[in-house]
């Protein structure tokens, strides 16, 4: 033996064997503890779980029916839909209508009393049985993970809203910021992606973007951009940014691929500061020293329109006590009211918040301007302070 001709003593060689058998069995757990969470793991325990479960509320409704109806077998066949493949979920099926004979054989006909099988019992069961397999075939269509599939979506908007957070910003500097999703969703079509860039990291980018469309309709296309354009921010100068996203929208070909989207650009030493909009609501600066807002328009064209679109920016200064305000129109364009009207409202607003407390104002002012507005909202606020 190899162990042998290099000159290892016996007890060596055993401690070496058992050594690589202990390696073996912690890799094959780990991967099966990984294919388990995952949910690439059988589904042979549920199933088996499951399966005892039917005999059991069997026995219950023979014994006690009155206690124990015959459609307690629905509670079975609904975790089955929520935690078998489409292939065990027929084997619990095959076993849920032989107990339903089971039961109907043994309690007699449902015109000898209550807590019989009847024609209800056995269109609620089967009602149950078809809405769960639907539900299981859909998973397994779009390869969603059979036992955390429920948790993914969850998954995701966290990961959406840990990649909307705004860096920290240096002493001195303050930002507030709020999303709000059409109908109380989870998931929005406006979305803010920011990095610290520069020498130093000294300079501030931020892009808000307001994908064409509202709620789940825009929501998978923003993240979908989130994850692109938060892999452009600061890996193009600045003024490469617009033109390569707009390129990114066209090679998508969607049949509702607009978007409008502001870029800032801010030194965090001197206050200054670009915007390049492309199609993007005007941002609002508050001026500390006359108390009033400036308008701040930067010209561009939409993004996802047209190839070779120039955006031409437009300069300002932050001061100390300046606000620099970025929204969505969802904020301040209605039905009811013209985006000039919303923008008044929202300054005004803004100039009681603003003034009273920086801290929450974001949101204060989406709960205040555009609480009910069936339409995704976004407001980021940075401050000078």
């Amino acid at each position: 033996m190899a162990e042998r001709r290099a000159g290892l003593s016996p007890l060596t060689t055993r401690l070496h064997h058992a050594h690589k058998a202990l390696h073996r069995v912690r890799t094959t757990l780990r991967r099966a503890a990984v294919d388990y969470f995952r949910g690439g793991a059988s589904d042979w325990v549920a199933l088996a779980g499951l399966l005892l479960t039917v005999p059991a509320l069997t026995a219950a409704t023979v014994l006690n029916p009155l206690w124990c109806s015959p459609e307690a077998l629905v509670l079975p066949i609904t975790a089955g839909g929520l935690l078998l493949r489409p292939a065990s979920l027929l084997a619990l099926y095959a076993t849920s209508a032989v107990a339903l004979m089971v039961e109907s054989l043994l309690l007699g006909p449902y015109s000898d009393g209550a807590g019989r099988v009847t024609p209800g019992t056995i269109l609620v069961v089967a009602a149950a049985g078809l809405s769960g397999l639907l539900i299981a075939q859909f998973r397994s269509r779009v390869g969603v993970p059979w036992r955390r599939g429920g948790t993914m979506l969850f998954d995701l908007r966290e990961r959406i809203r840990v990649q909307s957070k705004l860096p920290k910003l240096p002493a001195g500097w303050h930002r507030e910021m709020a999303l709000r999703p059409a109908g109380g969703q989870s998931f929005s079509g406006d979305f803010v992606v920011a990095a610290r860039t520069g020498p130093g990291s000294r300079t501030l980018e931020v892009v808000l973007t307001d994908v064409s469309g509202k709620g789940m309709d825009a929501a998978s296309r923003a993240l979908l951009l989130s994850g692109a354009f938060g892999g452009l921010l600061g890996s193009l100068p600045p003024h490469a940014f617009l033109p390569a996203a707009n390129g990114y929208l066209l090679r998508q070909s969607w049949d509702e691929g607009f978007a409008t989207s502001v870029h800032l650009v801010l030194d965090l030493d001197s206050g200054d500061y670009e915007l390049l909009s492309a199609g993007h609501v005007p941002a609002m600066q508050l001026n500390a020293g006359s108390g009033k807002w400036e308008e701040k328009a930067a010209e561009g064209p939409l993004l996802g329109v047209y190839d070779g679109a120039e955006f031409d920016p437009v300069k300002g200064t932050l001061r100390r006590g300046d606000v620099l305000m970025l929204f969505t129109d969802g904020l301040v364009e209605t039905a009811e009211r013209d985006l000039t009207e919303g923008i008044d409202r929202l300054t005004g607003e803004a100039d009681r918040y603003v003034a009273s407390s920086f801290h929450g104002a974001a949101w204060h002012l989406i709960e205040s301007v555009a609480r009910d507005v069936n339409d995704d909202r976004a407001l980021l606020l940075i401050c000078r302070g």
